[in-house]
């Protein structure tokens, strides 16, 4: 389980990728032009929300995603390596398909992958360290690790995150709850 402390989570703008059900991984594909104004428009829904701090994964795009973010919001970012998304081996680049439940389920790891398991780790320890400052704040990041946090916080992993859509993560017990 996270560290109960309230965070908001944004997944990157929309990729060309995104759009064609590819899956990316470590792969770096840029944002497309929705997913640039995907990135303005929830840039626009996290003003005034308290966000003092945000952290982003190193790949491109979540970080052009930050940068737009970050720009609206006045504000600097740093990025946490441990934020990137799952390498997913072999199926980068390749439709999404039941390989990914499978893979969610702990059953599968691509070749050349992460497994499902050692990426609730990995999340969990980043979301720990990016809450651990002062101030509430904005993790920038992916689908898959969030599918991994929400895991973690006791909910459904097998639950798509939209692009560009700010979730405030809220801890609560059993479970969390995202708004």
């Amino acid at each position: 389980m996270l560290n109960p402390r309230p965070y908001w989570f944004l997944r990157h703008g929309e990729t060309d990728w995104n759009s064609q059900g590819l899956s990316q991984g470590r792969s770096e594909v840029p944002l497309n032009a929705n997913g640039i104004a995907q990135a303005h428009a929830a840039a626009h829904v996290l003003e005034g929300r308290g966000i003092a701090r945000i952290v982003c994964s190193t790949l491109g795009r979540a970080v052009q995603t930050t940068r737009i973010v970050a720009d609206v919001l006045n504000l600097g970012f740093t990025t946490d390596q441990d934020l990137r998304e799952a390498a997913f081996g072999v199926q980068e680049g390749r439709p999404m398909g039941s390989w990914y439940d499978d893979w969610v389920a702990g059953t599968y790891t691509p070749e050349s992958g992460e497994a499902f398991a050692d990426l609730r780790l990995r999340v969990r320890t980043a979301i720990d360290r990016a809450t651990e400052g002062a101030g509430l704040v904005l993790i920038v990041a992916h689908g898959a690790l969030f599918r991994a946090a929400r895991a973690e916080m006791g909910l459904s992993a097998l639950v798509r995150t939209e692009n560009g859509v700010p979730l405030f993560c809220q801890p609560g017990v059993p479970a969390w709850t995202l708004t």
